[in-house]
């Protein structure tokens, strides 16, 4: 009892609370629908990767689902909706590709006070090779695109510099990178730091569009290599060495800690292998969802309180046990609930509170067969004290089997579904675990302790009449 108080007060005073799930406290929900041809096993990687990228933006419980060839992504909660919605919808594919020309982009050129654009710089480094100064962007102001595009050459627009990118060929994709990608601060910026896959499939082919930006000519006047992230020129830096021999690039630029974030996560899991359309995006009510909740939790409590309105009068005054156990179980599922959701994401939806009210009758169960074994030996003439030991031993091994079995059907549930019926088979084994904890080391040592009192050790306790101990003994 100690122990579990202590939790509570612990996550209590720590600020730490019940995550809610998207019926509970609204969100967003995506739909994305495939285009063009694509594999089944493709779509199954892109659910994967998504759910990888939705696990690491810090959303509690997100629900991805696969329903035929669409894609649902629910979002419960998420602080900001824009950011988690573009990096969902986002296919992820990274190219780098020399940089022929940059103009700016005349419907989104804006003038500051001064009557100009304010200029950006980028550097690409070589954190082994020591090589991290950093040159301008080139900027032409006195030359526009050409109208006319060689083979391979694209023109792209930049993702925040106002500026249009005309590009050479694909020299590298983002599977030069290997999935080991972190963040750094650098002068008082941030920079992506990836590592590059090992030979033809990564350094060598990185190395080989260095190699090319930094000699200059006219593959690559401006010896500039663009980083671009679905058709968008995240970074343009210049070439500083011909070689990266450390295996590691370091892409840095005007990036907020959100941005760099973002580029790094999507370099890491790679790229969605298939097109979505642009997502359909609808945003979820709590309203009906706490409306079902609240009905539960009155429901709920009618529930218990009549059943403990019973206990009271077939067990009379050790009644009380099974309400402090009750409790009990409750303070720690709260604390493990708030504890998960702290450090693992987890979230309480409808569902998993429909397992948790379930999981009541399984504990009330585990008492019902302690007292009845109690109330036997007590009619056979034994004292509460003398069949207190016995009684637990007798039926513990029951109430292990009992709950084994709520166990094993909640591990089949969580295995073999998906969605709320996961959620609520997570929150029933949960609840079963607890049930099982607070049993053996708060229930039997609390009966063995109370049938050590006089108030306790007459035939009032269970109501069992004083003619069946006389006629026994």
């Amino acid at each position: 009892m100690t122990v579990v108080t202590g939790l509570f007060v612990a996550n209590l005073a720590a600020g730490n609370s019940p995550s809610l799930g998207l019926d509970l406290q609204g969100g967003a929900s995506v739909t994305l629908e495939p285009v063009g041809r694509y594999e089944s096993g493709a779509l199954d990687v892109a659910v994967d990767i998504i759910r990888q990228r939705v696990d690491a933006i810090g959303v509690a419980e997100p629900e991805i689902i696969r329903q035929g060839d669409t894609v649902i992504v629910n979002l419960p909660g998420v602080k900001d909706q824009q950011r988690a919605l573009e990096l969902v919808g986002r296919t992820g594919r990274v190219e780098m590709r020399p940089v022929l020309n940059v103009v700016e982009d005349p419907s989104l050129t804006t003038t500051t006070a001064a009557g100009t654009a304010p200029a950006t710089s980028t550097t690409l480094a070589d954190p082994s090779g020591g090589l991290g100064s950093s040159l301008g962007v080139p900027r032409q102001d006195d030359g526009g695109v050409q109208p006319g595009l060689r083979p391979g050459e694209t023109i792209l627009p930049g993702a925040k510099d106002g500026l249009l990118y005309l590009l050479g060929p694909v020299g590298a994709t983002g599977e030069v990178f290997s999935n080991d990608t972190s963040i750094e601060v650098d002068g008082g910026g941030f920079a992506v730091v990836a590592n590059l896959r090992g030979g033809a499939a990564g350094a060598d082919t990185w190395n080989a569009l260095a190699a090319l930006c930094y000699a200059g000519g006219e593959q690559c006047p401006t010896r500039s290599v663009a980083i671009i992230l679905d058709d968008e020129v995240l970074s343009a830096p210049t070439v500083q060495t011909p070689n990266f021999s450390g295996g590691q690039v370091q892409i840095t630029g005007d990036f907020t800690r959100s941005e760099a974030e973002d580029l790094a996560r999507v370099l890491q899991f790679g790229a969605v292998p298939v097109e979505f359309e642009a997502p359909t995006v609808q945003t979820v009510s709590a309203t009906l969802g706490n409306d079902s909740l609240r009905a539960a939790i009155i429901a709920g409590g009618i529930g218990v309180l009549l059943v403990v309105l019973f206990l009271l009068l077939y067990y009379r005054a050790l009644a009380w046990v099974i309400v402090a156990g009750i409790v009990l179980s409750g303070l720690l599922l709260w604390s493990t609930i708030s504890w998960l959701s702290k450090v693992q994401g987890l979230a309480l939806t409808l569902s998993g509170a429909a397992g948790i009210i379930v999981s009541v009758g399984v504990t009330i169960d585990s008492y019902i067969l302690f007292y009845e074994k109690l109330k036997d030996d007590v009619r056979s003439g034994r004292s509460l004290r003398n069949s207190a030991a016995r009684g637990f031993s007798r039926a513990w091994r029951t109430i292990v089997v009992a709950d084994s079995v709520s166990l094993i059907g909640a591990v089949i549930l969580w295995w073999l579904t998906v969605g709320s019926v996961r959620g609520f088979a997570f929150f029933l084994g949960l609840s079963t675990l607890a049930d099982m904890l607070i049993s053996y080391t708060f229930s039997r040592p609390a009966v063995l302790l109370l049938s050590r009192t006089r108030r306790f050790s007459g035939d009032k306790v269970f109501g069992v009449r004083a003619r069946t101990l006389e006629a026994s003994s």
